[in-house]
C-alpha cells in the first residue's frame, strides 16, 4: 500500500510500479478532471499541481508521489465554490468543449501562484504547454487576466 495525498485528502492505495499518476487519479480515485490526451506530456490535458508546481500526470509515476501534495482541478475550489481562476474561466466564456480546460485552469493557477500579476506575454508562456483545438486562446488569456485582477483586489 502506498500513501498518496490528493486534494488535501490522504489515501492508502495499491500502486503498480509502472502506474502513472494520471492512471491512479482517474481509475482508482475517480478524479476525472485530468484528461488523457496525448499521453506523452505534450498536450497539457493531464496537468495537475505537485507541491504547487504544474506537472503532467501522464509522465509522473504514482509510486513516487508519496511525500508530495497533489492537487487536481477538482481540488482548486472549496466549500462548494469555484476558485478565482475557475470562476474567471467561466465568466469570460473561455471554456469551449472542456477537454483541455481542466489542465489549462491548473496551469493558470500555478502561473498566478508564481506571478500574481503576469503580463499577456507571461500568460501566453504560462499556458503554452496546454493545447486547445477549440479556441484561439484569447478567452483563456482574458480569464487569467481577470483572475489576476480578482486576486489583486483581495490583497
Amino acid at each position: 500500500m502506498t500513501a498518496l495525498t490528493v486534494n488535501g485528502q490522504a489515501h492508502r492505495i495499491r500502486i503498480a510500479g509502472t502506474e502513472t499518476l494520471l492512471d491512479v487519479l482517474r481509475e482508482q480515485l475517480g478524479l476525472t478532471g485530468a484528461k488523457r490526451g496525448c499521453n506523452q506530456g505534450v498536450c497539457g490535458s493531464c496537468t495537475v499541481l505537485i507541491n504547487g508546481m504544474a506537472a503532467r500526470a501522464c509522465l509522473c509515476l504514482a509510486g513516487l508521489m508519496g511525500d508530495a501534495a497533489v492537487t487536481t482541478v477538482e481540488g482548486l475550489g472549496g466549500d462548494g465554490k469555484l476558485s478565482p481562476v475557475q470562476q474567471a474561466f467561466v465568466d469570460t466564456g473561455a471554456i469551449q468543449c472542456g477537454f483541455c480546460m481542466p489542465g489549462m485552469v491548473v496551469a493558470a493557477t500555478a502561473l498566478l501562484a508564481e506571478n500574481p500579476q503576469p503580463s499577456d506575454d507571461q500568460i501566453r508562456e504560462g499556458l503554452s504547454g496546454n493545447l486547445c483545438r477549440c479556441s484561439g486562446y484569447v478567452k483563456a488569456i482574458e480569464a487569467v487576466r481577470k483572475a489576476a485582477g480578482a486576486a489583486g483586489a483581495t490583497r
